[in-house]
Formats: structure tokens, C-alpha cells, sequence
């Protein structure tokens, strides 16, 4: 048995309880990268890179101390404000945190492999911060999906082969597909239904699901894009604009999670 397998059969609470502390750790910098990566790409001024400044409040610049910087722990001893002017702590943060922590501790207690939970990991650190920005700003940045794909193709480069061509293979259908979604639609309304981003990002769960498991995924977003459309239509200040990201990262780490378990589709 693999040292890592064998170390969750010997300490399970205690495997798991460090996996939910690294997914919080994890999720806190997911944080950041959904916070700053927006700024950049838009070309905001004064827009901040990942690793400086360090963390600060966005209201005061006040740099938080060590104890601030907790993940989860510190949100809750501080209730969800700055400790210098009292602006709230977005609590979206908290929730990143948290899922990444419950997330990690869960798929560690039950991966069947070190490589499986290690690539659930790797997809939900790349789906995370995708979905979080394209709920806020209706915005896929390149440089969050484009290494997600290359990513996707590795994971599946250390499978017995034919994986990595079934990956390759769902790159290439899954972004040729909502593109000739967009431009049926558009060509039939004039309008815009889709935006590149989307392509790119059915393109890297193409690579990370195999094309074999596009038609479910697909699906699986496109129920869920139903339902996020009936709720935010009542006062959607977007002009019905309704991020399919989200829709795709949720079916995307739904159904590698099936495949990671051996359920078919």
C-alpha cells in the first residue's frame, strides 16, 4: 500500500483534520486570487499582483498581523471586520475558506489514490476562484483557465493511456462546441449568448472530464444555469446576464468527482 494510503488507514481523523486545514489555508489564497486577478486584467488602477502587498484591508490599507491572517479562525475572532476602521470583511471570503476546508477533508477521507486527491484538489483550487470572479464580474480570465487546461492534460498525461488522448480530445469538443453554440446563436438573434470565456473554461474540464463525459457535464450546467437564471431574474441589475461559469465549475467538479469514484455515464 502507498505511504500516503497507508497513513489515512493508521490516523484517518487526523489525515483529514490536516487536509482541512491545508483546504482552508488553500482557500484563503483562492481568496486573494479571486480579490486581485479581476483588478489586473480590467487594468484597474493601482490593481495589486499575488504576492504584494501582503494582506491588508481594502478600506484602511491597514496590514493585517499574523493573528489576523488566520484562515477561517480569524474572521470569527475579528466578526467579520477590520479591527482598525470597521469596514465588514466580505464573507465570501469566509465561504471560500470554508468549502476548500470541508472539500479537502472530505476528498481526503475517501480518494482511492494519491493522484486522485491530488487532482481533485488541483481542479477545485482552479474551479473555485473562476466561478467566485465570473459571479462578480461576468469575467473568465485567460490566466486562470489556460493553465487549468495544461493541467488537466498532465493529470491525465500519468494515466495508463488512452487518457491523455480522451483529454485532448475533450479540449478540443468542448470548446468547439459552445462556440458553435455562440455563433448559431448569435447568427439567429444577433445577440450574444455566450462569452469566450466560456469556451475556454468547457475546454479545460473537457481536458480534466474526457469527452466522453461532455454531454453529461453539459447537462449538468445547464440545469443548474436554469435555476440560477429563475433566481436571479427578479432585479438582475445585468441586464439578464447570467455567468455560466459558475454552472460549468460546479458540473465540472461534479462529475470528475464521479469519474474519480468509477461511476459511468
Amino acid at each position: 500500500m502507498m505511504p500516503l494510503m497507508a497513513l489515512r488507514e493508521a490516523a484517518l481523523p487526523a489525515f483529514c483534520l490536516l487536509s482541512g486545514g491545508l483546504g482552508a489555508i488553500a482557500g484563503s489564497f483562492l481568496g486573494v486570487v479571486a480579490e486581485r486577478v479581476p483588478q489586473a486584467v480590467r487594468g484597474e488602477e493601482g490593481a495589486e499582483n499575488l504576492l504584494f502587498p501582503g494582506s491588508h484591508c481594502a478600506a484602511c490599507d491597514h496590514s493585517l498581523a499574523w493573528w489576523e491572517n488566520i484562515p477561517l479562525l480569524s474572521w470569527c475572532l475579528l466578526r467579520g471586520r477590520c479591527r482598525c476602521c470597521k469596514t465588514a470583511i466580505p464573507a465570501r471570503l469566509l465561504l471560500m475558506e470554508g468549502l476548500s476546508a470541508l472539500f479537502f477533508a472530505t476528498t481526503a477521507a475517501f480518494a482511492p489514490s494519491p493522484l486522485a486527491l491530488g487532482g481533485l484538489w488541483l481542479l477545485w483550487c482552479g474551479l473555485l476562484p473562476l466561478a467566485v470572479i465570473d459571479l462578480r464580474w461576468l469575467l473568465l480570465p485567460d490566466c486562470l483557465t489556460q493553465p487549468l487546461l495544461w493541467a488537466g492534460l498532465l493529470y491525465h498525461a500519468a494515466l495508463p493511456q488512452p487518457a491523455l488522448t480522451d483529454a485532448l480530445y475533450g479540449a478540443v469538443a468542448g470548446y468547439l462546441s459552445l462556440w458553435l453554440v455562440y455563433w448559431t446563436f448569435r447568427l439567429l438573434t444577433g445577440r450574444e449568448g455566450l462569452g469566450y470565456g466560456d469556451f475556454k473554461l468547457l475546454a479545460a474540464l473537457g481536458a480534466w472530464c474526457s469527452w466522453q463525459a461532455l454531454p453529461a457535464l453539459v447537462m449538468v450546467a445547464s440545469v443548474s444555469g436554469i435555476g440560477a437564471f429563475i433566481l436571479f431574474r427578479p432585479g438582475d441589475k445585468r441586464h439578464g446576464h447570467i455567468p455560466f461559469g459558475p454552472c460549468l465549475a460546479l458540473a465540472g467538479i461534479i462529475i470528475f468527482i464521479a469519474e474519480t469514484f468509477h461511476f459511468t455515464f
